[in-house]
This record gives C-alpha cells, structure tokens and sequence, in this order.
C-alpha cells in the first residue's frame, strides 16, 4: 500500500468506529462501511481519529479495527496515534505501518503553548518514530486548544521532513489556507498537502484558498468526492443543499451521535451506539434529522432514505 506524501489529494473519509449496544467492535459493519467508502470513490481511509472514539478503544481493539480494514481495502489507511507518550505512539505506529498503513496523524497535547514547544513536539515525534513514517498534523484548537500559527506550520513543514500532510480544522481558517500557499509559492515553504476537517463545514471555499482535499467523515461521503470534484457554481449549489445537515452534524457534543444515526439509517451499521461516555441521540434530535434528510432528498436522491 502506498504512503502519503506532501503531493497526496482528494477525500479521506474519517471512519467511526461501529459498536453492538452492548459496547462490543460491530466488526461487520466495519467492513460494511469500508465497502461503501470505496463505493462512494473517497481516495482514503482514516482510522481511530478523535471522532473514531479512539480514547475509548484498547490498544488490541486499535490493532484490530486497523487489521480489518486493511484486509479489506487497497487504498490507503492514515492511522490516529496520538498518545500521551512517545513510547505507546511509537508502539502503534510500529504495528499499524508494519500491517500496511499509508501514514499517522497525530494531535498536540494541551499543554502546548509556545511556537517552540509546538514545532519541539512533533520534532521529537519524528524522531520517535523514524524518519520513514508519514505524519499528518491535526491542527484543530477548539479540541485540542493549541494554537497552531502559519509561522509555526512554516517551520514544522521546512524543519521535519516527515511531517507531509496537515489535516486543517481550525476555524476560523480560510486566510491560513491562502497564507500557507503564499508561503509556498513565495520559497518561504516547501509544498504541504492540506486535507480539510470540520465535517466539511468550509470545504466549498476551502478548496478555492487552495486545499488538497477533504479528510472528515461527513455521513454523505458521496457530496465531499463531488465537491473535490466540481468547480465553480456547481460545486456551491450541490454543497449548498447539504448544508444544513453539515450545519446539524456539526454540533459539539452530539455530532457523533448525528452521523452514526444517519449512517444507522443508510443501512451501513447494525446499530448507533456509542462506547460510553456518549449519548443517543433523544427522540426530537432524531426527528430533526429526520427532517433535514426529507429536505435534502429534494435536491440530492442519495438522501432518499
């Protein structure tokens, strides 16, 4: 399997973890949904990120979750790994890239306030892990609280050879996407590929500042493919009608719950439950889905459901 790299371009999707309501790996839906993700013409999978529950897994339920997917997809796999230390990050990634994954991504811990300690980090990162191993910087502050700058992804970006990917979710964030290609075209930088998050939120304008792609998980893969694909008015209308679910699917606290529930309807997971701690969605959540899926089924027959 081929390993991403600062040129890598289109859709990721970020895959949830399924799970019977008894809190058990649903291992069949797994493999349901990395069917449908490759029917639905994403370039990628990513794995145990913050919305794959990842916190809640073993270290055996990780490897296994990336087993099965690797047994059962030839596209790429980028691997969350992020740890409170370099030795159990080390560990997993020596697994996960020994099975076949295309990279890692890793988050910064909270406590990271300065410039220095940001690009200090993920030089010890690279370091702990070997200079052979991908890495995507997650760059999202209103989770992790760590304040990523353009100065500062200048230097991690020339500093760190295997950083060769950064998955954007700050917010506001459209002026460091032109900021970071500005610095790139100006030899401030060498190129970075720059995948999107934020369910999608900003995608449309994302791409004209001049991102790479998309790696997120809305519950319509299908929309994120289209608009990486289109251009100009085309892409604004069909990005526009699914709006209000990105919108509704973008709630701290139960966006997880949204998507499992819309991914439940579509008929990709036997159930949509979280490991605890989370919570279902209540009965008025569900019917305001329920609406907004109606809706957009007037414009977009994949939410026919």
């Amino acid at each position: 399997m081929s390993l991403i790299d600062r040129s890598t371009k289109g859709v990721y999707a970020i895959v949830p973890t399924p799970f019977h309501p008894d809190g058990r790996l649903d291992l069949d839906s797994l493999r349901r949904l990395v069917d449908f993700y490759a029917a639905a013409g994403v370039d990628g999978l990513t794995v145990l990120g913050q919305l794959g529950e990842a916190p809640k897994l073993t270290h055996d339920e990780a490897i296994e979750i990336v087993r099965v997917v690797l047994d059962r997809t030839e596209q790429p796999v980028v691997v969350g790994v992020s740890a409170p230390g370099f030795g159990s990050m080390r560990t997993l990634t020596d697994q996960v890239m020994s099975q076949g994954a295309a990279g890692v991504m890793i988050a910064p811990p909270a406590g990271l306030r300065t410039d220095d300690q940001i690009v200090g980090y993920y030089t010890q990162a690279a370091a702990a892990l070997g200079t052979g191993v991908p890495i995507v910087v997650q760059d999202y502050p209103l989770t992790f609280s760590v304040v990523m700058s353009v100065p500062v992804l200048r230097r991690i970006t020339n500093e760190v050879a295997s950083v060769v990917m950064l998955k954007h979710e700050d917010w506001p964030g459209l002026e460091k996407v032109s900021a970071l290609r500005t610095a790139e075209a100006d030899g401030e930088m060498p190129r970075l590929s720059i995948l999107c998050g934020n369910g999608g939120l900003f995608l449309d304008f994302e791409l004209d500042r001049g991102a790479d792609g998309a790696m997120t998980g809305y519950c319509f893969p299908e929309l994120l493919v289209d608009v990486v694909r289109l251009a100009g008015e085309e892409r604004h209308d069909l990005f526009d009608a699914h709006l209000p679910l990105i919108r509704y699917e973008q709630q701290p606290g139960i966006g997880l719950a949204v998507r499992k529930y819309v991914l439940h309807r579509r008929g990709l997971l036997a159930a949509d439950a979280q490991r605890k701690p989370g919570r279902a969605l209540t009965k008025t959540e569900r019917d305001e889905v329920d609406l907004l899926l109606e809706r957009l089924g007037r414009h977009d027959p994949r939410a026919r459901i």
